[in-house]
C-alpha cells in the first residue's frame, strides 16, 4: 500500500542527539513501509527556516520527538510552535514521541529536559519563551508513545509505524468523505493512549 503525497510525515527532533541513531532507524522503517516523510538532515539556519515551515504546512502528520537535548535547539522549538499553530487549526495531526524522557518533564520543563530549556531561555526573548512553553504544555497532551530507558527500540519503532499508518488511514477516509460525500466509515482504531488520562503508552 502506497501512501499519498506530498510530504506525509514531518519529523521534528534534535538532530545532534538522534539523527544517527533512533531517527535513522525510524527512517529505514518508514521507507520499508512506503510512508512518505520529510526529515531535515542538516538543520541549516537562516532562510531555510521558512522552507521548513513550508514543509510542515505541506505535511499531514508531524512527529514531535522529544528527547533530553531537544530543548537545546531554538530550531526545534520554533518548529514545534509552528506545529502547534497548525494543529490548533486542525490542519495537522501531531503524534508526540517521548524518547527516554518523561512526559511530565516535557510538560513542566523539569529534569534534564527542563534544565536545557531554561539554559536556552536565558538567551531568548520573552515572546519566544512564552510561545515555546505553550507548545511544550500543549503537544504532550495529545495521544502519543513513550520509549523508556530499558525498552526495546526496534519494537518501539514498529509501534510508531503502526500509529502513523493508522492516522494516515483515518486522514484518507476523511478526505474521501469530503470529496465524495459522507458514507459509512470503516473502523480504524488507533491504539494510542490519551496522555491527559494516562502517563503514556510505554514500550
Amino acid at each position: 500500500m502506497t501512501f499519498f503525497s506530498p510530504t506525509q510525515v514531518f519529523l521534528n527532533y534534535r538532530g545532534e542527539q538522534l539523527r544517527r541513531s533512533f531517527v535513522s532507524h525510524l527512517i529505514d522503517a518508514f521507507e520499508r513501509n512506503e510512508i512518505n516523510f520529510f526529515v531535515d538532515k542538516y538543520e541549516q539556519r537562516g532562510k531555510d527556516l521558512k522552507n521548513l515551515f513550508l514543509r510542515i504546512q505541506e505535511s499531514k502528520i508531524a512527529l514531535a520527538i522529544f528527547s533530553t537535548r531537544y530543548t537545546e535547539s531554538s530550531w526545534c522549538m520554533d518548529e514545534l510552535v509552528k506545529i502547534k499553530k497548525l494543529a490548533d487549526k486542525r490542519k495537522l495531526h501531531v503524534i508526540p514521541i517521548f524518547y527516554k524522557v518523561k512526559v511530565e518533564d516535557v510538560r513542566k520543563q523539569t529534569g534534564e529536559f527542563g534544565d536545557n530549556f531554561w539554559t536556552l531561555a536565558k538567551v531568548s526573548s520573552g515572546d519566544q519563551i512564552k510561545k515555546w512553553k505553550e507548545a511544550l504544555e500543549c503537544i504532550p497532551n495529545k495521544m502519543g508513545l513513550s520509549l523508556g530507558d530499558k525498552s526495546d527500540e526496534a519494537d518501539f519503532i514498529k509501534e510508531v509505524v503502526k500509529a502513523v499508518q493508522c492516522v494516515v488511514a483515518t486522514i484518507g477516509l476523511e478526505e474521501e468523505e469530503n470529496h465524495f460525500g459522507k458514507k459509512k466509515r470503516k473502523d480504524c482504531k488507533c491504539e494510542l493512549p490519551d496522555l491527559k488520562k494516562s502517563r503514556t503508552k510505554k514500550l
